[in-house]
C-alpha cells in the first residue's frame, strides 16, 4: 500500500459513532488531548462513548465552538495534543501530539508498551516501537514511515486522516467492571451519581453485596463533568502563579507524572496530579508549610508545587537537577549525581515544558 493509500484509506470516520463498532485508535489520541485539559478522565480506551462525547462537548462550549463531532477547528483548538492525525506524518523520537498519543495506544494493546499515554515520543515510546517492527519483521529504527504506517493500519483498522467522532447517541450508559474492595456507594459517588439511580438501573438489591467482575452500567448523566474534577490544567496554572513555579515546567511533570488524572493512586502510595508520596506530603506539610493540607485535588498539586519549589531553591534554579531530585530522592542527587534511570525521566519532561 503507497502512502497516498493509507493516508486516503478511510474517510469513513466522519460518519455518526454509532455506525462504527468497537475500538477507534483516533478516538484514544482524542481522549488524551481531551485528558490534558482535565475534561476527560475516564480509561483511554478508543470507544466514543457518552464520557468521551460529554468532554467534547464540554470543550466545545467552552470555547465557543459548534456542539457536535469532534472537527478539525475543535482539534485545533485543543492545542498541540488535538493534531495532526494518525498517519499524516513521518513519526520518530522527540515528536509530541495526537498521532504519538494514537501510536501509544496501539502499541499498548499489542503488550510491547507500558508507558504513560501522554502524546510524547520519547525512549520508551521508541524503544516499544521498535519490538513491535522487529515482531512485524520491519526495520527497528523507531520511526513510524510508510512500511510502519502500513503494517498498523493493516493490522489494526485504524481510519487515517478522518475525521474523529463523538457523537451524542453514541452509547445510553457506560460500563463498569466491579474490581476488589469496591462498594456500590463508592461506585455511584466516582460516576457522579447515587446508589438508588445505580441500583434501578441494574436491576439490583442496593442492600446485597455486588460481586467482583460484575458488569454494571452506569447512568448516562455520569458522563457529566465532575466540578472537583474539571479543569486541571487551569488549577495547575493557578497553584504554579501563587507559588512561584513556571507553570509550563509543572504542566510538564503533571502530564509526565499522571497525564492529568487527579484519582491515580500509585502502589507505592504516591496520588494525585503530581504523584506525590506520603512521606513527601509529610514533609511538606511539617518542614515546608507547616500546616496540614487537605488531601483534595487543590491540596495534591499545593504539595507537589510546594516540594518542586524547594528543589528548585536547593539546586538552585537547575531544572535539570530538581527533576532528579524529584525523581530519584533530593539526597540521591546529592550523593551520587543523576542516575542514568533518571535522565530519560528528566529530559522527557524538559522537552514537553516548551509545549505544555
Amino acid at each position: 500500500m503507497t502512502r497516498l493509500a493509507v493516508l486516503t484509506a478511510v474517510a469513513a470516520l466522519a460518519a455518526p459513532a454509532s455506525v462504527l463498532a468497537g475500538v477507534n485508535p483516533q478516538v484514544a489520541g482524542l481522549q488524551v488531548a481531551l485528558r490534558a485539559h482535565g475534561l476527560y478522565l475516564a480509561q483511554i480506551d478508543g470507544i466514543a462513548g457518552p464520557r468521551t462525547t460529554a468532554a467534547v462537548h464540554a470543550f466545545q462550549r467552552t470555547h465557543g465552538l459548534p456542539v457536535g463531532l469532534a472537527d478539525t477547528r475543535t482539534r485545533i483548538a485543543l492545542g498541540p495534543l488535538g493534531r495532526p492525525l494518525f498517519g499524516a506524518r513521518v513519526l520518530r523520537h522527540g515528536d509530541f501530539g495526537f498521532d504519538v498519543a494514537v501510536l501509544q495506544f496501539l502499541l499498548t494493546r499489542h503488550g510491547v508498551y507500558t508507558g504513560a499515554l501522554d502524546g510524547y515520543f520519547g525512549s520508551e515510546t521508541a524503544a516499544a516501537l521498535r519490538r513491535y517492527q522487529k515482531q512485524m519483521r520491519l526495520q527497528a529504527d523507531a520511526v513510524v514511515g510508510p512500511r510502519t504506517l502500513t503494517a498498523i493500519v493493516h493490522r489494526d483498522d485504524v481510519p487515517v486522516r478522518a475525521g474523529v467522532t463523538a457523537s451524542p447517541v453514541a452509547q445510553p450508559v457506560a460500563v463498569h467492571v466491579v474490581k476488589a474492595g469496591e462498594t456500590l456507594t463508592a461506585i455511584a459517588a466516582s460516576a457522579g451519581t447515587t446508589v438508588p439511580a445505580l441500583a434501578s438501573l441494574n436491576h439490583l438489591d442496593s442492600a446485597r453485596p455486588i460481586v467482583i467482575g460484575q458488569r454494571l452500567k452506569l447512568p448516562a448523566q455520569s458522563a457529566a463533568l465532575q466540578p472537583a474534577q474539571s479543569d486541571v490544567r487551569a488549577r495547575l496554572d493557578a497553584w504554579s502563579a501563587r507559588l512561584g513555579v513556571d507553570p509550563h515546567l509543572v504542566r510538564a511533570l503533571a502530564w509526565m507524572e499522571s497525564g492529568y488524572q487527579t484519582r491515580i493512586v500509585s502502589s507505592a502510595g504516591a496520588r494525585g496530579v503530581l504523584q506525590t508520596l506520603p512521606t513527601t506530603r509529610a514533609y511538606v506539610q511539617t518542614v515546608l508549610a507547616g500546616r496540614r493540607i487537605p488531601k483534595t485535588v487543590d491540596g495534591d498539586i499545593e504539595v507537589g508545587i510546594l516540594y518542586l519549589r524547594h528543589l528548585l531553591q536547593v539546586f538552585k534554579g537547575n531544572e535539570s537537577l530538581a527533576l532528579a531530585g524529584w525523581y530519584q530522592g533530593e539526597r540521591a542527587v546529592r550523593e551520587h549525581g543523576v542516575y542514568n534511570v533518571s535522565k530519560p525521566f528528566v529530559a522527557n519532561v524538559l522537552a514537553l515544558r516548551t509545549r505544555m
